[in-house]
């Protein structure tokens, strides 16, 4: 009989079955002790290409430790209290400020993460977006000094055989490096029946729970990959998102229109061809703020504000935290000449914003007509929702830049809502370009005769205190 073979995201319930393993595993392998990195009394014959790696990216790699409760089920036992369950992961600091990627797994209903540094400073986190289908999300701590950045590489010229390291809270064992080579690329790969990836890297360094998040590094300590499954029952198989792959999600994670409720209206595209990387502009949105500043297409983006620019991940960071109408210094290459541009941010008004400004903008979202004509299927069919308007009191308590929303009663299981992370209680507060507050807004969007040219849809939910976005893959109606 066939059977499909199962891979494990790095799920902290297996530290506990192999705790003793963790144990032999950190003896032998060894964790980074800030204490002991580069001795200034060590023989440089020991000072390798592999410490000299460890030592350039140890201080921005981040151990993640998570709580969360759980209902009680033994009734044996039960005395009508959750149960508390910890969970372990790994970051990578990607801002200066405090934005760090991690693995979706690893913060997937949390209700508390706690960041460590290799210092041994510990912050309180909070997740700030995700992409759950890429199984990707960044959190932010609010440190009291600028952080070290990890050292960015690039997953176009990886070879078979090639040296890597990974870095990661294995089994808890925080900051622990284990070393191996590539043994495939593009691995496509299953965990379960909700979570599937694409064009993995497979490596044999020891991959343990706990290492979820962290990076995977060539010999010059670059960042190539971000470490994120296990195959169950295996020795030495281990999987990570090529790093270039993930940038492109950390770019729309973000992405200042989600954060900041501003936008800039530029299109690019990453060129990375080993050591060749570089952003090109294709388009600029008509009226936006990259077309008003006069970026023009074949433009290469090298720096926003203080930021040297690579990708559209770093350009979006470079306007990270700026002001809606506050100018930003762009320095593009233009040919043979370099160009200073002054970028005026510009601020979603998602309440009177026109027609033609939506078109042109294509990044706001306001209110769309309250007697849309009847949808031919409903957002539980498509979206896999069922969802009510608030009621008064539930609508005072949401943030104030919105109006209202719609709340989510159901979640379908295997719905594009289910498999981009919706939960019962979240607040649908936006769909594509419009916000959602009554159930005829619902109906304008997915009964729109252009519903395919949005695909994937992006939404909005409030979840808590916090605004998360993602985006729904679905189906010719």
């Amino acid at each position: 009989m066939m059977q499909r073979q199962t891979l494990a995201m790095l799920d902290p319930a297996l530290a506990r079955r192999h705790v003793m393993t963790a144990l032999l595993t950190s003896l032998l392998i060894g964790a980074v002790n800030p204490a002991y990195a580069l001795s200034p009394n060590a023989p440089a014959s020991r000072i390798t290409p592999i410490v000299r790696a460890v030592d350039r990216v140890k201080s921005a790699t981040v151990n993640i430790h998570s709580e969360k409760l759980a209902k009680q089920t033994d009734s044996l036992f039960s005395t009508n209290k959750d149960r508390k369950i910890n969970g372990m992961g790994t970051g990578i600091i990607i801002d200066e400020r405090g934005y760090i990627v991690t693995n979706h797994h690893v913060v997937n209903g949390v209700d508390s993460l706690r960041v460590t540094l290799v210092d041994g400073a510990s912050y309180m986190a909070r997740v700030v977006s995700f992409d759950s289908k890429h199984d990707l999300a960044i959190i932010k701590i609010d440190p009291n000094q600028k952080l070290d950045l990890m050292v960015m590489g690039t997953s176009s010229d990886l070879m078979l055989g090639e040296d890597v390291l990974a870095i990661g809270n294995a089994f808890g064992y925080e900051h622990t490096v284990t070393r191996g080579i590539i043994s495939a690329l593009s691995r496509d790969v299953e965990v379960n029946e909700e979570q599937a990836y694409e064009n993995l890297i497979q490596i044999d360094a020891a991959i343990n729970p706990g290492n979820s998040g962290g990076p995977l590094l060539n010999r010059d300590g670059e960042v190539i990959g971000i470490n994120v499954a296990i195959r169950a029952g295996a020795q030495k198989i281990g999987f990570a998102i090529p790093i270039d792959d993930a940038r492109k999600i950390i770019a729309r994670l973000l992405n200042i229109e989600r954060l900041d409720n501003n936008f800039h209206g530029l299109q690019a595209r990453d060129f990375k061809q080993g050591k060749e990387r570089r952003l090109i502009v294709s388009t600029t949105s008509p009226g936006s703020p990259a077309a008003l500043a006069g970026m023009s297409q074949g433009d290469v983006i090298e720096k926003v504000d203080t930021v040297n620019v690579v990708d559209m991940a770093d350009f979006e960071r470079g306007l990270l935290g700026h002001r809606g109408g506050e100018a930003v210094n762009v320095i593009v290459r233009r040919g043979e000449e370099q160009k200073s541009l002054q970028l005026k941010i510009a601020s979603m008004n998602r309440r009177n914003t026109s027609i033609a400004s939506r078109q042109a903008v294509q990044q706001s979202f306001t209110q769309p007509p309250a007697n849309s004509a009847e949808t031919t299927k409903s957002s539980w069919s498509l979206l896999g929702l069922r969802l009510q308007p608030l009621a008064a009191n539930e609508r005072s308590k949401v943030n104030p830049r919105y109006r209202g929303g719609m709340k989510v009663t159901s979640v379908r299981h295997q719905s594009p809502a289910s498999k981009n992370g919706i939960r019962e209680g979240d607040v649908l507060v936006g769909l594509h370009v419009w916000e959602t507050i009554t159930p005829e807004n619902i109906d304008f969007v997915i009964a729109h005769p252009q519903l395919t040219t949005f695909n994937p849809l992006k939404f909005y939910i409030l979840r808590g205190k916090e605004t998360l976005y993602g985006y729904l893959q679905v189906s010719d109606r």
